[in-house]
């Protein structure tokens, strides 16, 4: 496995919300602004990497039967030490993201990795892993917080980038805005993999010494 294979799958070919739809509640609940996506991100990305890292070091250290709880004592003791940086330096972030950063310790996303990675792979690509798959996750926020904050209040990480007249679809801002948000992305990347494999099969007709008329043709 190459370093870069293993970073990217989890930015567009395993991006953990918009392929795997793991991680759905904070991308849902928190993606109201592009300040509070970025900040979950990259608390989730830390402990996805110190995680990460901590199983793949004990990982023949630790029993079969008990390696579950063990992994869930490590995750949370890195989600309680983000929770306290975040309230004493950055404390109105940590009001914004309220239950969903403690919240954090039962994510799929990082307790999967843990399981399916860490606990199979050495520190350096375990980190890799852990990296791509939570800077996915963090991008998926983003687009989604952008897509709503603009629509929503007209303003992307604070800062007002549409004109007087546009008039704020507040539902964006709500709860319903998330799930059309949500689905909107997913069927945008649903319709970009059909045309690219639609794309890929006229390909491999036309190798095979099909062309469009001949399908047209069989087609009646």
């Amino acid at each position: 496995m190459s370093v870069s294979t293993e970073f990217s799958k989890g930015l567009i070919k395993e991006n953990p919300v918009l392929r795997l739809a793991l991680g759905l509640c904070p991308a849902l609940a928190v993606s109201s602004s592009v300040n509070n996506a970025i900040g979950m991100g990259v608390s989730a990305t830390f402990v996805l990497i110190m995680s990460n890292l901590l199983v793949s070091l004990i990982r023949s250290w630790v029993p079969t039967k008990i390696r579950i709880p063990v992994y869930i004592v490590i995750i949370a003791t890195f989600v309680t030490i983000v929770e306290m940086v975040m309230a004493a330096y950055q404390p109105a972030l940590f009001r914004s993201l309220g239950i969903f950063v403690p919240l954090i310790v039962v994510n799929c996303i990082i307790l999967g990795r843990a399981e399916a990675f860490a606990s199979k792979n050495g520190p350096f690509m375990s980190i890799v892993d852990a990296l791509g798959m939570g800077t996915g996750f963090t991008l998926a926020l983003v687009i989604i917080a952008s897509l709503r904050e603009v629509l929503g209040n007209g303003t992307w990480y604070g800062i007002t980038i549409t004109p007087g007249s546009f008039e704020p679809v507040l539902l964006m801002m709500l709860a319903p805005g998330a799930f059309i948000t949500m689905g909107l992305v997913l069927g945008l990347l649903n319709w970009m993999d059909k045309r690219k494999a639609d794309a890929l099969q006229q390909e491999a007709l036309e190798k095979a010494g099909f062309g469009k008329t001949a399908i047209a043709g069989e087609g009646k």
